[in-house]
């Protein structure tokens, strides 16, 4: 039973939602993000609220429920606000560098790692260890933050490598001498 499914969202005044043929329509000022149902899945707009309802109860469908009314809301906040995500580097030489729609990585390997930003998601360079990635649809911008970190992930005994911006990387004890 998804608490989370039966949720009512408010749609702000400056945000259009709409529904036909299984697929919901989100447009705002930042943008428009589309979302396909799965089956059994109806999506209600009334006076500004958005409801969802299951049409059957099996398990993909109770499982879809409080999934489908999540994803809705991301959007709803994606075209109106906006998502951050903010990645810094530590290491001695490591450094991002952000070209047009190129993000280059020094990460203390013998090349830069390069990487493509993917539409939707723009990247500023805040210094030359952190940067900023903004986008509207939450799932893309995570999806490439992951991606970013993975190229150099923070190792536990001296903490080096990509993290979030925030994230405490859990620390270890060296090898100790012997006696």
């Amino acid at each position: 039973m998804s608490r989370i499914g039966k949720r009512i969202l408010k749609v702000p005044e400056n945000v259009n939602v709409e529904v036909t043929d299984q697929i919901v329509t989100v447009k705002g000022p930042k943008g428009e993000l589309t979302l396909n149902l799965v089956n059994n899945i109806k999506v209600n707009v009334k006076d500004g609220e958005v409801t969802v309802e299951k049409l059957k109860n099996d398990k993909k469908t109770e499982a879809m429920h409080g999934t489908t009314n999540s994803n809705i809301n991301n959007m709803i906040i994606g075209v109106s606000e906006g998502y951050k995500k903010g990645l810094e580097i530590i290491g001695v030489g490591y450094r991002f560098n952000v070209q047009g729609n190129t993000l280059t990585i020094n990460a203390g390997y013998s090349h830069p790692v390069k990487m493509e930003i993917p539409t939707g998601i723009t990247a500023k360079a805040i210094s030359n260890t952190e940067i900023e990635l903004e986008g509207i649809d939450k799932a893309a911008l995570g999806k490439f933050a992951a991606e970013v970190r993975k190229v150099r992930e923070p190792e536990p005994y001296k903490g080096k490598g990509i993290r979030y911006k925030g994230e405490q990387v859990r620390r270890k004890e060296g090898k100790k001498a012997s006696k």
